[in-house]
């Protein structure tokens, strides 16, 4: 059978392929087993390890981990290394190199988990991903390409037989991550145009993107990706608001409800954030009423929820 007509399961079971959809505070995990290496690509966020170990228990059935996979070191991707290193001992954690040494010593403002107002329990890595080459992940050989743009060290990782990719942050199926570098003014939307000339290179049946469900049109998703870009390059400002507003917006997906007076409080400690205050933060009545404006567009989108002073999810 002609791997075109085969379904999004018969595509997982034939590469070993298990996927945890978690939706946007966790990234999705990927579980692949087989005839060889047993790995988990991407971790969650920490505060949601205990599920992420309670679906992989389930999946393991009592087999252990041998390889921890992070496409690259944002928060929701890694947060739960830590946790799984303590259940899996013996799971050598694979990382791209790009952060390779920030990992080593530890750096939580070089790693991004301090500028953007988010924690990671410190982890310890093993190996590299280093794109060109290749790893073993259960019964199939995988790539590791680079995939610049929404993080500089990013790769994904693709499946050549079954034509399986899986794609992080650099392709959903309806867009990509915030470009993150554009925040602290490195230009990265040509990055992140190269990243989707590759993976129109690769031509991916069936994509696994860091968030959201599995899809198969991958021509569809890059088209709607590159009007995307192509808005942001024509306006970069929106970008910026845009970025910043999905840090709140995450950041309150953490604490489901939380006071106008506490958000203010962690937006000053946002480095991000900070930043795009009037006077970068330093008049604090400007930049509180700054971060009420921010509330109040996310409001006016349905993404949050106001009842007096109180913030809620949703």
């Amino acid at each position: 059978m002609n791997n075109s007509t085969l379904s999004i399961a018969e595509q997982l079971t034939a590469a070993g392929v298990t996927v945890f959809e978690r939706g946007w505070l966790s990234a999705n995990n990927i579980l692949i087993q087989g005839n060889g290496p047993t790995a988990l690509v991407d971790s969650g966020y920490w505060t949601h390890a205990e599920h992420t170990l309670a679906l992989m228990d389930h999946a393991l059935g009592g087999r252990a981990l041998d390889l921890l996979l992070n496409t690259h070191l944002h928060s929701d991707h890694c947060g739960g290394n830590a946790a799984i290193q303590q259940r899996h001992p013996n799971a050598r954690t694979c990382i791209p190199p790009g952060h390779a040494s920030c990992v080593a010593d530890w750096d939580p403002v070089a790693l991004t988990y301090e500028p953007t107002g988010q924690h990671c329990p410190p982890f310890r890595h093993d190996a590299l991903l280093t794109p060109g080459t290749g790893i073993r992940l259960g019964p199939l050989d995988w790539e590791i390409h680079g995939a610049k743009g929404h993080d500089p060290h990013s790769i994904v990782l693709f499946q050549p037989e079954q034509r399986i990719l899986i794609s992080a942050d650099a392709l959903w199926e309806n867009g990509f991550g915030v470009v993150f570098p554009e925040l602290e003014g490195i230009s990265a939307f040509d990055d992140v145009a190269a990243t989707l000339d590759l993976i129109e290179e690769l031509d991916p049946l069936l994509v696994i993107p860091g968030h959201g469900s599995i899809f198969h049109d991958a021509q569809a998703a890059l088209q709607r990706a590159r009007n995307k870009l192509e808005y942001f390059v024509k306006n970069p400002a929106k970008h910026h608001r845009h970025a910043l507003k999905v840090l709140l917006k995450y950041k309150l997906l953490e604490w489901q409800s939380v006071e106008m007076d506490e958000l203010i409080e962690w937006s000053f400690r946002c480095t991000y954030l900070k930043a795009a205050m009037p006077h970068q933060g330093s008049d604090r009545e400007a930049g509180a009423l700054w971060t009420q404006g921010l509330v109040n567009e996310l409001a006016q989108s349905n993404a949050l929820t106001l009842a007096g002073t109180t913030i809620r999810n949703g």
